[in-house]
């Protein structure tokens, strides 16, 4: 962390640890239910592991270029304009999974739908609710009547009598 935000550097080596994590675990996980080959052909694990092997020694690529060539090491990836210009993107979506959850998919379309058109496209309000509800009517419409795919419902849809 420089004093003007994040380097670009810190941000790569912080991505390659995480990779290499994720790398690992997929390694772990193969490895508990076998990577070894039987008589009738490889184990279930067999090939996650070696696909989480590619994952680790990428990762570990990753890392050398950006430790020993020290590239981008006074390029900012993060500072506080682009935080801000980031949160206005991630928090709205981190606000539709918790409503979704809580409330069901349908309200949390139709809330995520109203106050990214209110709040960031400045459209009206009813416009917006209007918006919102039509987009959630769509996807029901689609997913439960068409594929008979149920989405996640909360109490609002189970008190008009959508299951």
């Amino acid at each position: 962390m420089t004093h003007n935000g994040i380097s670009r550097y810190s941000m790569e080596i912080a991505t390659a640890l995480l990779t290499g994590g994720i790398g690992l675990a997929i390694c772990y996980g193969a490895w508990q239910v076998g990577t070894g080959w039987t008589p009738s052909g490889p184990d279930s694990g067999y090939f996650p592991f070696w696909i989480g092997v590619l994952v680790v020694a990428g990762s570990v690529v990753n890392l050398l270029r950006a430790i020993v060539g020290q590239r981008h090491k006074d390029e900012i990836f993060l500072d506080a304009a682009r935080l801000k210009s980031l949160a206005r993107f991630v928090l709205p979506i981190l606000g539709f999974a918790v409503v979704s959850l809580l409330l069901g998919l349908y309200v949390g379309t139709t809330l995520y739908v109203l106050f990214a058109m209110r709040l960031q496209g400045h459209y009206t309000w009813w416009r917006s609710l209007a918006s919102g509800v039509a987009i959630s009517v769509c996807f029901y419409l689609l997913f439960e009547l068409v594929f008979q795919v149920p989405l996640l419902k909360g109490p609002l849809e189970h008190a008009f009598g959508v299951y």
